[in-house]
Parts: structure tokens; sequence; C-alpha cells
């Protein structure tokens, strides 16, 4: 049971690669180094209700933002677009 006192809604859900995915499967909670595949299973595990968004910004210390912008690049391009992500945030602000 998560810390808001409720049981997750799913047992396993598809990951990334289209194969099931339990609890077991998801990325440590002192995950470091976000590659885009465990970018991508958090992305379903919430999508699927394997987790809660309260759960998944917790265990992960994710901020809100993260959290979205990560489920955004994956619904609007696909795994591609979390490869990208940590470039662009990178890039100097454009000129006006």
């Amino acid at each position: 049971m998560g810390h808001d006192g409720r049981a997750p809604r799913a047992a396993y859900v598809i990951g990334p690669d289209g194969n099931p995915m339990t609890a077991a499967d998801l990325p440590a909670p002192d995950t470091k180094r976000w590659v885009a595949r465990r970018k991508a299973q958090v992305v379903a595990a919430v999508q699927g209700g394997l987790l809660t968004l309260e759960g998944a910004l917790e265990r992960y210390n994710l901020t809100l933002e993260e959290f979205l912008s990560w489920r955004y690049a994956i619904n609007r391009f696909g795994m591609a677009g979390l490869r990208v992500t940590h470039a662009q945030e990178y890039r100097a602000p454009a000129q006006h």
C-alpha cells in the first residue's frame, strides 16, 4: 500500500517495450541516471495505474514539471522524444 493509504490500481501495466511490467520492474527509488527507458517506465506505471502520480513524484524525488515533461515527450514523440529533452534543457535562450 502507498503512503496515501490506497493500494495500486493495477498489478501490472504494459511497459515501453510492450511487455508486462510490475512494481518489481520499476527503476530503483535512488535512480540517478535517468535514461529514456527508465523515464518511459515511470510514465507507463503512472498512466496504467501501477503507481499514483504522487507516489511516483515521492519515490523518485521528481517535480511535477519533470514528470509532465517526460509524459509530454513520450506522448508526442515516443521514446525518441525522451532522448532529446535533456539536450533541450541546456540550450541557450533564443535571442529576440
